[in-house]
Parts: structure tokens; sequence; C-alpha cells
């Protein structure tokens, strides 16, 4: 069990950085798929569905940090009050 737990450190996100380095691979993909869009649905809907892609890539981001935010704070308050 203890190898699992060190595998499954290395998807948790714990810094800035590292969420800033997963929002940038999830925009470059969300402009990579807009293109595409752009491509198959030439005029409005696509430059619409290419639109969303990169609004998608904002409101993940900014949960990301949001979250990031929460769990840090977290545990400085369980650093500050132990349990028991």
């Amino acid at each position: 069990m203890g190898m699992l737990k060190k595998i499954g450190r290395l998807f948790v996100i714990k810094t800035k950085v590292e969420a800033c380095l997963i929002i940038y691979a999830l925009g470059v993909g969300a402009m990579a798929r807009g293109m595409i869009y752009i491509h198959e649905y030439p005029g409005f809907g696509g430059k619409l569905l290419l639109i969303a892609c990169s609004g998608s890539v904002f409101l993940a981001g900014a949960k990301i940090f949001d979250c990031l935010r929460y769990e840090q704070a977290e545990r400085l308050a369980l650093a500050a009050n132990p349990p028991g």
C-alpha cells in the first residue's frame, strides 16, 4: 500500500507553479481543439466553439487555484490546532 500512496502523490497538485503548468497544458490543448473546430465549422459556429474551449480553461484554472488555496489553508489550520 505504501508504494501506491507514493505513486498517487505524483498526481496531486501541491504548489502554484504546478497549477500554472497544468493550466498552461490545458490551455494549449484547448486552443488546439479550438483551431480544429474553426476548420471543421467555418464561420460563427466555429468561433463560438473556440471561445467555449478557451473559456473552459479559465473556469478550470480558477477552480484549481481556489482548491489549492483551500487545501493550503486547511493544512495551516491543522498545523496550528492539531486534532485530539
